[in-house]
């Protein structure tokens, strides 16, 4: 969610009781506002929540130039005082996979451990920080659940990816549609289409994947609320994940409030 529309944002979303109390609000309204202007960032998107078991974890997005390749990742404790995330490597992808299991402690310096027996009959012991678990989580959701409308954002002749200026909304029977909608992270499936699928895709807004060819299918809700005004669309693969656009305007956004694991019960739900 765009800090300069916060506000207007978290009431359209209210609906899914995902929301923050006045006091957060007021804070988030200054630190966003300085942090942006500290790490001259283009904009600065409140991302969402990660419940945690001593303290919850608020975390906050920094676009540069290109909205998808200049990101940094912050978090907070009282929505005032933020530290950057780590970058996310593979080893450290590797290594939360296996050692980081249950909830959330809510204490970055937290470790955790897994041991296991090697090849030669030592133990293996693997460590990572929760401030690293963290990372991973957020980039996670970001990769497998942000979403945006079809023609919210272009790429431009240099390969940048920028805000569309002109984009003026999806339509209503647009936005009932998942296939105008698409994941804001790097193109999977896109390099899987045919020939014929790619010649009616227009390649200055059609550069990311749709919703509509995830697996499994069906891990999206899609509703129209606050009066059939406002469209929202909640993840059932990332439980606490919602998207709104209010149709025939450029609104849109999406903040995750949640324990940071996956539904990995989903495919026997349906």
């Amino acid at each position: 969610m765009d800090s300069d529309t916060l506000y207007f944002a978290l009431e359209l979303i209210a609906g899914s009781g995902q929301t923050l109390n006045v006091e957060q609000r007021t804070a988030l309204q200054t630190s966003l506002l300085l942090l942006r202007k500290d790490y001259k960032f283009q904009r600065v998107l409140f991302w969402g929540k990660v419940f945690g078991l001593k303290q919850d974890y608020f975390i906050t997005q920094g676009r540069g130039e290109d909205e998808m390749e200049d990101i940094k990742y912050f978090y907070s404790f009282n929505c005032i005082d933020w530290f950057l995330l780590p970058t996310v490597t593979d080893t450290m992808v590797q290594e939360v996979s296996t050692a980081a299991k249950g909830r959330f402690m809510g204490d970055p310096s937290h470790v955790y451990e897994h041991v296991e027996a090697g090849q030669d009959g030592k133990e293996v012991v693997t460590k990572v920080s929760e401030e690293s678990r963290l990372a991973v989580a957020v980039l996670q959701i970001d990769e497998e659940a942000s979403v945006v409308p079809r023609g919210a954002f272009v790429k431009n002749p240099h390969g940048l990816i920028q805000i569309n200026r002109s984009f003026g909304g999806l339509s209503y029977s647009e936005a009932s549609k998942f296939d105008n909608f698409l994941h804001f992270s790097k193109p999977k499936n896109l390099k899987k289409k045919s020939i014929l699928e790619m010649a009616d895709l227009n390649p200055t807004i059609d550069f990311l994947d749709v919703l509509s060819d995830d697996i499994p299918n069906g891990c999206w809700s899609l509703q129209f609320e606050c009066a059939s005004r406002v469209c929202i669309l909640r993840s059932l693969l990332w439980l606490g994940l919602t998207f709104y656009h209010v149709p025939m305007t450029p609104q849109h956004g999406y903040i995750y409030i949640g324990h940071g694991a996956k539904n990995l019960d989903l495919p026997f739900m349906q």
